[in-house]
Formats: C-alpha cells, sequence, structure tokens
C-alpha cells in the first residue's frame, strides 16, 4: 500500500511528535507499505523517511523544483518526482497514495489534507484519509466538522470517509480494515 504522510519540515516542540513519527515510520516500512511524502530531508519529514528507508520500505519523495533548488531533497530516499508548482505536487501525492495520513503539522500540512478531505467527500477518492490525532492535535478539526453536521452544511455520508487515530494501532486498525 502506497501511503501518502503530510507533515511538517519542522520538528515541532513536542518531544511525543519525534517518537511518535519515527514509530510511524517503522511501522510503514517494516509491514511492506511503501511512503509518499513532501521529499524533505529535514523536520519531522526528514525523520519519518529516515525510519522507512531504515525499516526496508520504499520512499518516494514529491518536491517543487524551488524546494530542490533551496537544497531540501533527502537524497537517500528511493525515488524523487519533481514539480513544477505546489498545486502539481498536491496532485501527484494523491495520484500516488492508497491511504492518507495528516500527521500534526502547518498550515502546508492542513492544505494538503483538506483537498484529500474534500475529494473523499465528494467520493472522487475512495482511500482511508486519517487524521492523527496525536495528544488530540486534531480535535479542533473535529469539533468544526461536527459543527458542519450539526449546522446541516455537510452530510455523515460526505464526511463517512474523513478518520481520526489517536493512537499508531488505530492507524493499523483503520488501514488492515481498508485492505
Amino acid at each position: 500500500m502506497n501511503i501518502t504522510v503530510y507533515l511538517g519540515a519542522t520538528e515541532g516542540n513536542d518531544p511525543a511528535l519525534i517518537t511518535a513519527v519515527k514509530a510511524l515510520g517503522t511501522w510503514i516500512g517494516s509491514n511492506g507499505h511503501s511512503l509518499v511524502y513532501g521529499g524533505s530531508r529535514c523536520g519531522l519529514m526528514g525523520m519519518l523517511a529516515q525510519s522507512v528507508l531504515e525499516s526496508g520500505g520504499h520512499v518516494t519523495g514529491v518536491e517543487p523544483r524551488f524546494f530542490v533548488e533551496a537544497g531540501f531533497v533527502y537524497d537517500a530516499i528511493d525515488e524523487l518526482i519533481v514539480t513544477e508548482t505546489m498545486r502539481e505536487r498536491k496532485a501527484t501525492m494523491i495520484e500516488r497514495g492508497d491511504a492518507f495520513i495528516a500527521f500534526p503539522g502547518g498550515t502546508g500540512t492542513l492544505e494538503e489534507i483538506a483537498e484529500v478531505m474534500s475529494q473523499v467527500a465528494l467520493r472522487h477518492l475512495d482511500a482511508p484519509c486519517i487524521l492523527y490525532d496525536l495528544n488530540g492535535y486534531y480535535e479542533g478539526m473535529r469539533i468544526l466538522l461536527k459543527r458542519m453536521l450539526d449546522t446541516e452544511l455537510s452530510t455523515p455520508e460526505k464526511l463517512r470517509g474523513i478518520r481520526f487515530a489517536a493512537s499508531l494501532d488505530e492507524i493499523a486498525a483503520i488501514l488492515d480494515g481498508d485492505r
């Protein structure tokens, strides 16, 4: 399974992020899955890719040319796809993915997973969309989605494919159930 993971190129200030991202990468690699991610060697992105590689997994990075030229590429990955724009990067990461995980991240992570959420809601994409709610990171998103339902601006059917997982065990259960 190609698992597209969205996450930041910084480490953040919570040590739990580092532990969790390495565990996720180890799980992806040791379970025969492949990682599709943003291609950076920096921060959580780099740690995730490294842990997948160390666990025997395949890593595909998708990076826009301006990030490549700025020197952010992780040279140890198996495959690098260079796009001209962020929009092309996002489309390529979706095309390559069989499942999608938003690890805690910043505005870029939010923008990328919002595209997946929208495609899942419209049934243009039939794949698990998981928000890794580590230590309640995505609780605000859960509240917002509930408000969309309460105000009848969305429906349970549209939100059915959007899942929250508080742990790696929950992520694994969701993905194993979708095989």
